[in-house]
C-alpha cells in the first residue's frame, strides 16, 4: 500500500512538473512575438494604439488580482475548514462583521474608480482634435458599404486644401473599398452617415468609433506600419451588415499622394453625399451636422452649438 501510494505521489508530481513545463515553453514561444502580453489584441499599427493596449492590459492585471484573491480565498476554505479536519458538522457562523462588510464594499468602489479614472483620461486623449493634420478624410458609413471623401472635413464642411486634391472613393457589399492612408502622418477622419448607425473599425489600429446619422464623430490617428489591414463594421446595421468590409491601405507619403492623384484622374473629384449638412444628399438639406458627442436632450455638440 505504501509503494502504491509513493508510486501514486510521484505520477502526480511527474505530471505537474510536465504541465509546468509546457507553459513556460507556450509562453516562451508566443512571447517571442508579444502575442502573449498583448492578451488577445493584435499589433498595433497606429501612435495611439498603445494608449488602448495599456489599458487593456492594466484591465487584465485588476481581472486576474480580483481572481487570484477570491480562487485563494475558495481554495483556503475547501482545504482549511474542512470537516475532516476539526470534526465538527456546523463551524461558527459569523454575521454583522462590519469591519469584512465595509471592506468589500470599499475596495470595489476603488476598483472601480480607478478603472474609470484611465478609461477617462485616455479617451480624453484619443479623442482630442489638433491642427496639425497632414490631411483630412471624411468616412460614410452607408448600407451597406463605405464611401471615403479624400481632404474633405465633414466637422467644417470645408475642403481639406492643403492635403492635395479633394476626391473620393467608393465601394459596395460585394466589392470592398481601399482607404488609403500616408505612413507616419496624422490624419483626422470624420465619421457621418446618411442612413443607420454604423461603427468605423480597424482591428489593428485598436480603435473604433460610432458613424451616427446627423452626427459628425471625429478622431486623429497616425499609421505606424506600413501594409494592408481589414476594417469592418462593429455595429449591427442591417442585413448586409457582414458584408460592410474594407481595406486600409497603408503606404508611403509619395504613395499616397499618387493615389490621390489617380482618383483625380478617373474623374472622382469633389465629395460624395455625406448624410448631413450642406453635403446631405438629394433631399435631405434639411439636416443639420452636429459636430462632438452630445451633451443634452437637443443634440447641441460639446461647445453647445451646431457643426453648421
Amino acid at each position: 500500500m505504501q509503494r502504491q501510494s509513493g508510486g501514486a505521489s510521484a505520477a502526480k508530481r511527474r505530471l505537474i512538473a510536465r504541465v509546468a513545463l509546457a507553459g513556460a515553453v507556450l509562453v516562451t514561444a508566443t512571447g517571442c512575438s508579444n502575442a502573449f502580453t498583448r492578451l488577445g489584441f493584435p499589433d498595433p499599427a497606429s501612435a495611439e494604439a498603445p494608449t488602448i493596449l495599456h489599458l487593456w492590459q492594466g484591465s487584465w492585471i485588476a481581472a486576474f488580482a480580483v481572481g487570484a484573491v477570491v480562487w485563494g480565498l475558495i481554495l483556503w476554505s475547501s482545504f482549511f475548514h474542512r470537516r475532516s479536519r476539526h470534526g465538527i458538522e456546523v463551524p461558527p457562523q459569523t454575521k454583522y462583521n462590519i469591519p469584512i462588510e465595509v471592506l468589500y464594499t470599499i475596495v470595489p468602489t476603488i476598483m472601480v474608480g480607478v478603472l474609470f479614472y484611465f478609461t477617462a483620461k485616455d479617451e480624453s486623449s484619443l479623442l482630442k482634435i489638433t491642427s496639425d493634420q497632414s490631411t483630412s478624410i471624411n468616412v460614410v458609413g452607408r448600407q451597406w458599404s463605405w464611401s471615403f471623401n479624400y481632404n474633405y472635413d465633414a466637422a467644417t464642411g470645408q475642403v481639406f486644401s492643403s492635403g492635395g486634391p479633394a476626391v473620393y472613393d467608393a465601394g459596395t457589399p460585394g466589392q470592398p473599398p481601399h482607404l488609403y492612408l500616408p505612413l507616419g502622418e496624422k490624419v483626422k477622419f470624420t465619421l457621418t452617415s446618411p442612413d443607420v448607425i454604423h461603427s468605423f473599425w480597424v482591428p489593428a489600429f485598436l480603435f473604433k468609433l460610432d458613424v451616427v446619422p446627423g452626427r459628425v464623430n471625429q478622431f486623429e490617428l497616425t499609421p505606424t506600419k506600413q501594409g494592408e489591414f481589414i476594417g469592418e463594421c462593429a455595429e449591427l446595421c442591417g442585413i448586409d451588415h457582414s458584408r460592410m468590409l474594407f481595406w486600409v491601405d497603408v503606404v508611403p507619403p509619395d504613395q499616397y499622394k499618387a493615389h490621390l492623384a489617380q482618383l483625380q484622374q478617373d474623374g472622382k473629384t469633389g465629395q460624395l453625399p455625406i448624410g448631413c449638412g450642406t453635403n446631405a444628399g438629394a433631399g435631405e438639406q434639411g439636416i443639420p451636422c452636429r459636430v462632438g458627442p452630445m451633451t443634452g436632450v437637443k443634440g447641441q455638440n460639446a461647445n453647445g452649438g451646431v457643426g453648421w
